[in-house]
């Protein structure tokens, strides 16, 4: 993340730098063929030691170069295969959502995990950050599955709607997002059209 500031007005706006592309086309998938419609991309080239057989054959059938990550995205395109798709699918003021693995927190208790309330500091509780009752006793004589406990906090699949393109740079395939998006620093990100409210594309 960094900040651009307006030379005009002065106002600072919060963004987050995002390397989109180029991703070439990998495949396009049709009902015909596959039953739905979706869009296989490529990014990152990488030596081609590092990928395995299938996955050198896979885009070897598209005539591509070796790419560390695939990500395949749902709908059509008038793109064909070995096509890049670029920053200049966006303009500024455009809404997307952004998916990505949020940042892990490592084990955490209920009260960091599941905004849990504390017990009392005072007359001797024992009960300061513990998680409380997690059941009946005799009855059903055992944990309900499901129950909110301590555990492994974040590193979960995480999507931010609502985010509007701030600036794109052509040259250096840059996206600036005005906000924030899920995942750690040089992670990986998923980024779509944002549907208008109401339809259901």
């Amino acid at each position: 993340m960094t900040q651009i500031f307006d030379p005009e007005t002065g106002r600072v706006t919060p963004v987050t730098v995002i390397e989109a592309g180029p991703c070439p086309i990998v495949r396009v998938k049709t009902v015909d063929s596959d039953g739905y419609e979706a869009v296989q991309l490529a990014f990152e080239p990488v030596a081609e030691r590092k990928l395995s057989k299938a996955e050198r054959g896979h885009l070897g059938t598209a005539e591509l170069g070796p790419h560390r990550h695939l990500v395949e995205f749902r709908g059509t395109t008038e793109l064909t295969v070995g096509e890049p798709v670029t920053v200049e699918t966006f303009e500024p003021g455009d809404k997307v959502k952004v998916s990505g693995i949020g940042i892990g927190k490592g084990f955490a208790g209920t009260i960091k995990r599941h905004n849990f309330s504390r017990g009392p500091k005072t007359h001797g509780s024992h009960n300061i950050r513990k998680p409380g009752s997690v059941g009946a006793s005799a009855t059903p004589s055992r944990v309900f599955k499901g129950v909110r406990m301590a555990g492994r906090m974040g590193g979960k699949r995480v999507t931010q709607v609502g985010l509007t393109v701030h600036e794109i740079d052509l040259e250096r395939n840059l996206l600036l997002v005005k906000g924030a998006v899920p995942g750690p620093k040089n992670g990986i990100v998923e980024i779509r059209e944002e549907p208008r409210r109401g339809s259901r594309s």
